[in-house]
């Protein structure tokens, strides 16, 4: 999101092109971290971002309903007290969520919104050591349906908890020193514009 959020521009895949600007004059809000933009979150029909509110002087989450074309923000729990800047969104079984590096006290916490949008309803459901890895940084990616959490060390592991918060392992997915990402997708019959175009 950029310094000056007056307006979003909409890319269509089915026509391939930048479609459609929505301009708004409610939000002045500037992303949480300028040299490293996150991708957005999708969830509930709405993609979700960290900023910061100008106006309330608060770290919000900003979210953009696709059907509505509307922006709204979703306050972070009353109890969570730090900036999102080792922080991201997921989604947590089928809640929204997001995760928060502790470094003070070597843990990452899980927040959990039990309702959308109800801001007394952030929960948090888990407090993960951090101490057992060795680059002492966990990135939850996904949960499985037996309630553990998988993520990375943010350079070239996966690593495992139970859902007791256990550290169950970490293991290596690529051999090179270098830093690469791991991402989660989900397989669609979708096509993009230009798969079936003949070369």
């Amino acid at each position: 999101m950029s310094v000056d959020p007056s307006h979003l521009e909409i890319f269509s895949l089915r026509a391939n092109t930048w479609k459609e600007e929505i301009h708004f004059t409610q939000f002045s809000c500037v992303g949480v971290s300028e040299f490293e933009p996150k991708p957005g979150l999708f969830f509930n029909g709405a993609i979700h971002w960290f900023a910061f509110h100008l106006g309330l002087r608060l770290d919000v989450i900003i979210s953009f309903d696709l059907i509505e074309r509307k922006l709204f923000y979703i306050h972070f729990p009353d109890e969570f007290n730090r900036e999102p800047h080792d922080c991201g969104l997921w989604v947590f079984g089928e809640f929204f969520s997001f995760w928060a590096m502790d470094y003070d006290n070597d843990t990452v916490e899980i927040w959990v919104m039990k309702e959308y949008k109800v801001r007394s309803s952030w929960t948090k459901t888990h407090v993960l050591p951090i101490d057992g890895i060795p680059t002492q940084y966990f990135s939850p990616l996904c949960s499985t349906k037996s309630g553990d959490i998988i993520g990375t060390d943010d350079l070239n592991r996966l690593v495992k908890y139970n859902d007791e918060g256990q550290l169950l392992g970490h293991r290596s997915y690529y051999d090179n020193l270098r830093q690469c990402q791991v991402a989660m997708y989900t397989e669609s019959l979708l096509s993009l514009p230009g798969d079936n175009e003949q070369a």
